[in-house]
Order: structure tokens, then C-alpha cells, then sequence
């Protein structure tokens, strides 16, 4: 009969420890959750030794100085120029020359005139349509700008000094149908 009570306080004790985690599970299920911190610049602290990095090109628009990347174009032949004039590859992407036309803004490139460092050894570009502005892309159809009496030549920086220039009858301009991608880093007014 001894053996009896023995089970008895072995299922008495079987009982209580299920009891308590079921106490402990329960309360774990019903503790609120709090939602992890959304990571900031701040709190994200990264390694960017060996990263490589994208030459910045200078250029105007309206009428001031910006700063731009190229990063792909619908051209071969123009993404060998551009790569070699910045040192770092520019990607050819044929479809670019597919985008729709509302998702195109124009760049203005030089062909001749005042020596500088546009992509053709002259005048830097000049770009309609900054950021903050209607119709901003950082898609852009090239525009080739000739002057046609090099002896006039002067530097442009804006869309309506081109306008005035083309006006006047002192320059020609041609579009050859080649997109290139040319996020602006700096605009008038603001920065990335």
C-alpha cells in the first residue's frame, strides 16, 4: 500500500508541472510584440572600403552649375566615349532608345566651339529639367549642338540661351535618337 500514495504524489506532481508551463506559455503568447527600430543612416553603420564609385560629370542648368552621373546608354559607340572621357564604364542598354517619349528630358551637347570638358572636348552640357522641375528624368535624349561660325562662339548655360542661340541662327541642332541615364547629384536648389 505504500506504493499507492507514492503515485498518487508523482501524478500530483505531473500535474503541477504541466500547470506551470502552461502558465508559461500562455503568458508568452499574450506578452505584447514591439516592432524592431527601422534602421536609419545613423544607426547603419557600413563598410564602403572597396566600393566602387561613379565619376560625377559637371554641367549647367538653368543657368547654373549641377552635377550628374552616367550610368547606361542606348549607344555603343557613345557609351565607349563616355566610359573613356569619365575612366569608368558606362553600360550599353539598347531599349533605353524604346522609352516612351514623356519619360525623356534633353541634354544639350556640344560638337564644336569654346574647349571644355562636355563629352565631344567641348563646352560642359546643358540639361532642361532639374529635379523639382515639370518634366525632370534622369532619362535624357541627346541634342547635338554645332555652332555654325566658330569665331561667335561663347559658352551657353541654359535651355533659353540655346532657344536664343538657335533663334539667332547661330546654331544647328540635331537629335540622333541616343538615350542616356543622367541622375543629377546637384541641381539648383537642392542635392541628393
Amino acid at each position: 500500500m505504500q506504493q499507492t500514495p507514492r503515485v498518487e504524489t508523482s501524478k500530483g506532481l505531473l500535474i503541477t508541472i504541466a500547470i506551470f508551463v502552461l502558465s508559461l506559455t500562455a503568458a508568452a503568447c499574450s506578452a505584447p510584440v514591439t516592432p524592431a527600430p527601422t534602421p536609419t543612416a545613423a544607426t547603419m553603420e557600413m563598410d564602403m572600403s572597396g566600393v566602387p564609385t561613379v565619376p560625377v560629370g559637371m554641367a549647367y542648368a538653368e543657368g547654373e552649375e549641377i552635377r550628374f552621373i552616367h550610368t547606361e546608354v542606348s549607344d555603343p559607340e557613345i557609351a565607349r566615349v563616355l566610359s573613356d572621357m569619365m575612366g569608368s564604364p558606362v553600360l550599353v542598354v539598347p531599349a533605353l532608345a524604346n522609352a516612351p517619349e514623356e519619360m525623356i528630358a534633353k541634354v544639350y551637347v556640344f560638337t564644336n566651339g569654346i574647349q571644355g570638358m562636355g563629352p565631344l572636348g567641348f563646352q560642359p552640357d546643358v540639361f532642361d529639367s532639374p529635379p523639382g522641375t515639370p518634366g525632370y528624368s534622369p532619362l535624357r535624349t541627346i541634342i547635338l549642338v554645332s555652332w555654325k561660325d566658330e569665331s561667335k562662339t561663347r559658352e551657353l548655360k541654359s535651355v533659353s540661351e540655346v532657344a536664343d542661340a538657335e533663334s539667332a541662327g547661330e546654331i544647328t541642332l540635331e537629335q540622333p535618337g541616343v538615350i542616356v541615364n543622367m541622375p543629377f547629384i546637384t541641381w539648383p536648389g537642392g542635392e541628393r
